[in-house]
Protein backbone atom coordinates (compact mmCIF):
# COMPACT_ATOMS: atom_id res chain seq x y z
CA UNK A 1 0.00 0.00 0.00
CA UNK A 2 1.30 3.55 -0.62
CA UNK A 3 2.23 5.98 1.61
CA UNK A 4 -0.68 8.06 0.13
CA UNK A 5 -3.25 5.10 0.30
CA UNK A 6 -2.06 4.37 4.09
CA UNK A 7 -2.93 8.77 4.79
CA UNK A 8 -6.25 7.97 2.97
CA UNK A 9 -6.95 5.25 4.65
CA UNK A 10 -6.08 7.31 7.95
CA UNK A 11 -7.72 10.76 7.42
CA UNK A 12 -11.30 9.50 6.22
CA UNK A 13 -12.45 7.09 8.77
CA UNK A 14 -11.50 10.64 11.14
CA UNK A 15 -13.41 12.94 8.93
CA UNK A 16 -10.45 14.87 9.13
CA UNK A 17 -8.78 16.92 6.38
CA UNK A 18 -5.30 17.73 5.16
CA UNK A 19 -3.82 21.00 3.86
CA UNK A 20 -0.37 21.62 2.45
CA UNK A 21 2.28 24.44 3.05
CA UNK A 22 5.09 23.63 0.60
CA UNK A 23 8.12 25.79 -0.21
CA UNK A 24 10.91 23.93 -1.86
CA UNK A 25 8.46 20.48 -3.28
CA UNK A 26 6.30 23.81 -5.41
CA UNK A 27 3.38 21.16 -4.65
CA UNK A 28 4.64 18.35 -5.30
CA UNK A 29 3.04 16.41 -1.61
CA UNK A 30 -0.57 18.46 -2.27
CA UNK A 31 -0.06 16.86 -6.00
CA UNK A 32 1.13 13.44 -4.58
CA UNK A 33 -2.34 13.59 -2.35
CA UNK A 34 -4.41 14.56 -5.62
CA UNK A 35 -2.99 11.97 -7.67
CA UNK A 36 -4.88 9.60 -5.73
CA UNK A 37 -8.64 9.33 -6.89
CA UNK A 38 -11.43 9.72 -4.02
CA UNK A 39 -8.71 12.37 -2.27
CA UNK A 40 -11.31 14.95 -2.09
CA UNK A 41 -12.75 13.42 1.17
CA UNK A 42 -9.77 14.04 2.74
CA UNK A 43 -7.67 16.68 0.78
CA UNK A 44 -8.16 20.14 1.10
CA UNK A 45 -5.75 22.58 -0.36
CA UNK A 46 -2.11 23.11 -0.94
CA UNK A 47 -0.10 26.47 -0.52
CA UNK A 48 2.59 26.77 -2.61
CA UNK A 49 4.64 29.39 -0.56
CA UNK A 50 8.12 29.60 -2.53
CA UNK A 51 8.53 33.36 -1.90
CA UNK A 52 8.91 34.66 1.32
CA UNK A 53 6.43 37.04 1.30
CA UNK A 54 4.13 34.24 0.08
CA UNK A 55 4.65 32.91 3.40
CA UNK A 56 3.61 36.34 5.21
CA UNK A 57 0.71 36.97 2.77
CA UNK A 58 -0.75 33.37 2.70
CA UNK A 59 0.30 31.49 5.74
CA UNK A 60 0.46 34.68 8.06
CA UNK A 61 4.67 33.48 9.30
CA UNK A 62 5.94 36.56 10.78
CA UNK A 63 8.04 38.36 8.15
CA UNK A 64 10.35 39.50 11.09
CA UNK A 65 10.32 35.47 12.07
CA UNK A 66 11.96 34.91 8.74
CA UNK A 67 14.48 38.09 9.00
CA UNK A 68 15.58 37.25 12.15
CA UNK A 69 15.46 32.32 11.80
CA UNK A 70 15.97 32.39 7.55
CA UNK A 71 13.17 31.18 5.77
CA UNK A 72 14.56 27.42 6.24
CA UNK A 73 14.26 27.31 9.73
CA UNK A 74 12.31 25.16 12.76
CA UNK A 75 10.29 28.22 13.65
CA UNK A 76 9.42 28.99 9.99
CA UNK A 77 8.49 25.67 9.56
CA UNK A 78 6.10 25.45 12.35
CA UNK A 79 4.43 28.76 11.75
CA UNK A 80 3.85 27.38 8.02
CA UNK A 81 2.21 24.26 9.52
CA UNK A 82 0.34 26.03 11.84
CA UNK A 83 -0.67 28.94 9.35
CA UNK A 84 -1.96 25.98 6.76
CA UNK A 85 -4.15 24.48 9.10
CA UNK A 86 -5.72 27.59 10.82
CA UNK A 87 -6.29 29.36 7.45
CA UNK A 88 -7.75 26.28 5.59
CA UNK A 89 -9.77 25.05 9.30
CA UNK A 90 -8.04 21.95 8.86
CA UNK A 91 -7.13 19.07 11.04
CA UNK A 92 -3.49 17.98 9.77
CA UNK A 93 -0.80 20.08 8.06
CA UNK A 94 2.52 19.52 6.74
CA UNK A 95 4.74 22.07 5.94
CA UNK A 96 8.28 21.99 3.92
CA UNK A 97 10.95 24.07 3.42
CA UNK A 98 14.71 23.63 2.08
CA UNK A 99 17.16 24.21 0.09
CA UNK A 100 16.20 21.91 -3.47
CA UNK A 101 19.48 23.44 -5.01
CA UNK A 102 21.71 23.31 -7.05
CA UNK A 103 22.33 26.92 -5.72
CA UNK A 104 21.82 28.44 -2.67
CA UNK A 105 23.32 26.61 0.25
CA UNK A 106 25.63 27.85 2.56
CA UNK A 107 28.40 26.38 5.46
CA UNK A 108 25.27 26.49 7.89
CA UNK A 109 22.34 25.30 5.66
CA UNK A 110 24.07 23.43 2.62
CA UNK A 111 21.88 22.05 0.02
CA UNK A 112 19.63 19.27 0.77
CA UNK A 113 18.84 20.81 4.03
CA UNK A 114 15.00 20.86 4.81
CA UNK A 115 12.90 21.66 7.62
CA UNK A 116 9.44 19.98 8.16
CA UNK A 117 6.99 20.50 10.25
CA UNK A 118 3.33 18.75 10.98
CA UNK A 119 0.55 20.29 12.72
CA UNK A 120 -2.40 18.18 13.96
CA UNK A 121 -4.94 19.18 16.85
CA UNK A 122 -3.07 20.55 19.74
CA UNK A 123 0.40 19.38 18.89
CA UNK A 124 2.80 21.12 16.51
CA UNK A 125 6.20 19.43 15.63
CA UNK A 126 9.14 19.87 13.61
CA UNK A 127 12.34 18.23 12.10
CA UNK A 128 15.20 19.03 10.37
CA UNK A 129 16.67 16.25 7.36
CA UNK A 130 19.97 17.14 5.08
CA UNK A 131 19.20 15.22 1.79
CA UNK A 132 21.40 13.81 -0.97
CA UNK A 133 21.55 14.38 -4.22
CA UNK A 134 20.16 16.65 -7.00
CA UNK A 135 17.67 18.93 -7.08
CA UNK A 136 15.07 16.44 -8.11
CA UNK A 137 15.93 13.73 -5.43
CA UNK A 138 15.80 16.41 -2.80
CA UNK A 139 12.59 17.56 -3.71
CA UNK A 140 11.32 13.99 -3.92
CA UNK A 141 12.86 13.02 -0.89
CA UNK A 142 11.21 15.61 1.06
CA UNK A 143 7.64 14.74 -0.21
CA UNK A 144 8.28 11.46 0.50
CA UNK A 145 9.38 11.99 4.27
CA UNK A 146 6.90 14.57 5.28
CA UNK A 147 4.12 11.92 3.73
CA UNK A 148 5.23 9.09 5.70
CA UNK A 149 6.30 10.60 9.42
CA UNK A 150 2.20 12.08 9.08
CA UNK A 151 1.14 8.90 8.63
CA UNK A 152 3.50 7.43 11.08
CA UNK A 153 1.85 10.25 13.49
CA UNK A 154 -1.27 9.52 12.98
CA UNK A 155 -0.55 5.97 13.30
CA UNK A 156 0.40 6.49 16.38
CA UNK A 157 -2.89 8.19 17.63
CA UNK A 158 -5.13 6.18 19.99
CA UNK A 159 -7.77 4.42 18.18
CA UNK A 160 -6.16 5.04 14.47
CA UNK A 161 -3.34 2.50 14.60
Amino acid sequence: MSTVHALADLLRPLGWHLATAESCTGGMIAAACTDLAGSSDWFDRGFVTYSNEAKSEMLGVDSALITSDGAVSESVARAMAAGAQREAGVEAAVAVTGIAGPGGGSAVKPVGTVWFAWALPGWVWAECRHFEGDRAAVRSQTRDHALAVLVSALQAMPGTG
